[in-house]
């Protein structure tokens, strides 16, 4: 294992952190995974206006949802969501950070 995923273990494991969740891939069973949720705002440029809007987005680690696509639904702190768009892994390959709309 490499100190980086090492580190990551570490992050999720931590329950400042990281926090239960329930993953359930479209038409699969419900799985019991962490997750790090960051619910920022979002500040998208639009012409010359400026538009705010809140976000949820989530962290998941590849070693426990390889494959998350659109239309998966995450369940965590009694609120489910839907995956939107398209998954993106960080540089080393273990983490996903994926865009999450209410279901």
């Amino acid at each position: 294992m490499s100190a980086f995923a090492a580190a990551v273990g570490a992050l999720f494991a931590d329950p400042n952190i990281g926090r239960d969740a329930v993953y359930i891939a479209d038409g699969g069973a419900p799985v019991l995974v962490r997750i790090v949720a960051r619910r920022a705002d979002a500040v998208t440029d639009f012409g010359d206006a400026r538009l705010w809007s809140e976000t949820t987005r989530i962290d998941l680690r590849v070693a426990e949802v390889p494959a998350p696509r659109p239309g998966d639904r995450i369940e965590f702190d009694g609120d489910a969501f839907l995956i939107q768009g398209e998954p993106v892994r960080d540089r080393e390959r273990l983490v996903w950070t994926v865009d999450l709309r209410p279901a």
